[in-house]
């Protein structure tokens, strides 16, 4: 669909100077002399919970601690997929990934795609980007620069920040590589120690893992110390109070049962905000939000009417006070990402139905993270019969076509309620709630859906052809 632009002046123009003085004075309610700027910083495979301030206890991870406790937290953010590409596609149209046109790994944004920063950029905003792009040459349009910077991804950020004309409204996109794989020793002058690591249930706790997670957590460090210096210089050019920070991961950490699934470890992600004077410091919000709801509030903060193509809501309501709420639930999909998937996810407060249109194929996590020592190191525990039950899930054929889980009671969702007659009205719902989602979003099953191209047990590339 080609998706016309639109400019402030024609939607002032078309609805009236009335009834657009009542429309703009309707957004957030603070008290503000000129449009704020805007800094999203993105993580690459992130886990939510591989955060100090989201409970993980021997992480370093300094500066994002610093950024909640001068801002808030939101402990319910969600992806709309677990996937890099995707995510960074669906956050940036404000849709989701199936109505992108980029809902698999690699896939370049398309052209009649608008994007929030297009629209920013149109009204008068400076945009850059810095870092890693994976969004596609059309998308390049929404930016009037854009930087590179390697290994971290984040080198040119404080560049980006610096090289911005004076007295303009901006909007920096700043992304990195870390802490996605390959991992190498001392990446961080005081290195995370394997004994300190945290396992979850679902990955052995073997040496090999424990190795494996220090050497994220190396990366995930590095990235937080950028993030440290993006706050100073915010603090250095004087533009706190007029300054919307926002942080979060595009996807869990590339570890199996992670990174492409819809649990919550590979799809519930580290949102948090910053925004002096206008947000209470250290505050904490519990209500569901999804990244699919960025662009419909940046642009709402920026006085900017809701585009046509929007398929999230703003959550501006959230920033006075934590205690509203904007949805019931949030929505998630996996498609192709090294390997063919198509599943789908609803997620409320208390549970997460996964729907597996293909259940044939077991959950293999992505190439990388089958090439990983941990993930190499569960295929002979799995030979030796020394994997227990919460390890298997990645093997699983075929896999259950519906899975329902407890959240609350069942925070890593190892057993599955869908057959459980006690739970029969609750899964009707969420059947309910993801068809009219599907029916609204015009989802479907791909009719030929992409095939695997890496091999599952090895990681390798399989030839074409």
């Amino acid at each position: 669909m080609q998706c016309r632009k639109i400019h402030r002046r024609d939607f002032l123009k078309r609805i009236g100077a009335a009834a657009a003085a009542t429309v703009l004075s309707g957004r957030l309610g603070f008290a503000q002399k000129k449009r704020p700027n805007f800094i999203v910083m993105i993580a690459d495979d992130l886990a939510w919970n591989d955060v100090g301030c989201f409970g993980h206890p021997t992480i370093q991870t300094p500066n994002l601690d610093r950024m909640a406790g001068q801002g808030m937290r939101f402990t319910s953010a969600f992806l709309t997929t677990a996937s890099c590409s995707p995510t960074r596609c669906s956050v940036i149209t404000g849709r989701y990934p199936h109505s992108t046109g980029a809902g698999e790994l690699h896939q370049p944004l398309p052209a009649d795609q608008v994007t929030f920063p297009s629209l920013l950029k149109q009204d008068g905003y400076y945009t850059a980007a810095a870092g890693k792009w994976h969004l596609g040459n059309d998308a390049k349009q929404s930016f009037d620069k854009i930087y590179g910077g390697g290994p971290s991804g984040c080198e040119q950020w404080l560049t980006a920040m610096r090289e911005r004309p004076v007295d303009t409204p901006f909007f920096l996109w700043l992304a990195a590589f870390d802490p996605h794989r390959g991992y190498q020793e001392n990446t961080i002058e005081t290195p995370h120690k394997p004994e300190d690591m945290v396992v979850p249930p679902f990955l052995p706790d073997v040496p090999q893992t424990r190795k494996d997670l220090a050497l994220y957590c190396d990366e995930a460090t590095r990235m937080d110390g950028f993030i440290g210096k993006v706050l100073d210089e915010v603090d250095r050019q004087g533009i706190a109070e007029d300054t919307f920070i926002l942080f979060f991961s595009d996807n869990g950490r590339p570890f199996a049962r992670c990174k492409t699934r819809l649990y919550d470890s590979g799809i519930k992600t580290p949102l948090m905000i910053q925004w002096k004077n206008k947000i209470k410091p250290g505050s904490i919000c519990d209500s569901l939000v999804s990244v699919v709801d960025i662009a419909a509030t940046m642009t709402q903060l920026a006085d900017l009417p809701k585009f046509s193509t929007f398929e999230g809501v703003s959550f501006c309501s959230l920033l006075e006070d934590p205690q509203n709420e904007v949805r019931q639930y949030v929505f998630g999909e996996h498609n192709w990402h090294d390997y063919q998937a198509h599943e789908r996810s609803v997620r409320s407060k208390d549970f997460l139905y996964i729907r597996n249109d293909f259940p044939h194929l077991p959950g293999t996590p992505p190439a990388d993270a089958v090439r990983s020592i941990t993930y190499q190191t569960m295929l002979k525990l799995r030979a030796e019969g020394r994997l227990d039950s919460d390890q298997h899930d990645c093997f699983i054929v075929p896999r259950p076509t519906e899975e329902l889980y407890d959240v609350k009671r069942d925070p890593y969702s190892l057993h599955n309620l869908a057959s459980d007659s006690a739970h029969a009205r609750i899964l009707e719902t969420m059947r309910q709630v993801h068809a009219d989602w599907a029916r609204k979003t015009k989802d479907r099953i791909p009719a030929n859906p992409t095939l695997d191209q890496f091999d599952r047990i090895t990681g390798n590339r399989l030839r074409s052809g």
